[in-house]
């Protein structure tokens, strides 16, 4: 079974499409799917809105974790990681952002026995791209070379969404981060599993503007070096 765990902050109008989305995923095999979603105290109707998907598809195997106070994308993940059962852990994002169809390209590594963990990148491949901002760009390239630079890994996009894990590799990590900082974190501890195989798929991104509703801003992206700094120099035991 492939588990999907999404965090969910006031994401009301993207969340129900998302989940539809997620009901029209073809996985390979016999692979069965489980959503299980965080919802990290909304201020919005994201919660109704979930609520409103799991009683109209009432045969799906889906749960819903609310939060009292808001903690986090990176303690929402935590508290996913640990709600799933499946034999595979993909993170999905509750905007429109990245496109759960390409779950297939994401798992082909891991169910072909060449991978433990795939990233699906947005800089590498031929699938559409939206563009945006020439300094997020920028940035995302710097983290991404700074955490390649103390991992010894050759990632082309260390920040992206689209992580996907063998679930016993990703439930034995203790992951520390409660926010943006989730990325650089696990990407420093995967790193130093001994012989993990890692992969990278090039992905679509249909990326939002602020007035869409994107969330993360300059703050989060020195947060993010704190992180590659701390969990691959001062914290790497």
């Amino acid at each position: 079974m492939l588990s999907v765990v999404i965090p969910v902050y006031n994401e009301a109008p993207t969340v129900y499409g998302l989940l539809e989305r997620l009901t029209q995923v073809k996985l390979p095999g016999d692979l069965d799917m489980e959503l299980i979603l965080v919802n990290d105290a909304s201020s919005d109707e994201s919660q109704g809105e979930i609520e409103r998907f799991i009683a109209d598809y009432p045969s799906l195997r889906a749960q819903c974790h609310s939060f009292e106070k808001n903690r986090g994308k990176g303690a929402a993940l935590k508290k996913g990681i640990q709600m799933a059962e499946g034999a595979f852990i993909v993170i999905q994002d509750a905007d429109l952002e990245y496109d759960p169809s390409e779950y297939e390209i994401l798992l082909a590594p891991i169910l072909n026995g060449q991978a433990d963990v795939v990233y699906g990148s947005r800089f590498m491949g031929g699938r559409p791209h939206r563009i945006l901002f020439f300094w997020h760009t920028i940035g995302n390239k710097f983290l991404t070379f700074m955490s390649n630079a103390l991992t010894n890994l050759n990632l082309t996009d260390m920040e992206t969404c689209y992580k996907m894990f063998r679930s016993e590799f990703i439930k034995n990590i203790n992951l520390k981060e409660n926010r943006f900082g989730f990325e650089p974190e696990v990407t420093a501890k995967i790193s130093r599993v001994p012989n993990i195989r890692i992969y990278e798929v090039g992905i679509s991104y249909y990326g939002r503007t602020y007035k869409e509703g994107k969330k993360i801003n300059w703050k989060d992206g020195v947060r993010a070096l704190w992180c590659i700094l701390k969990y691959n120099i001062w914290s790497k035991k």
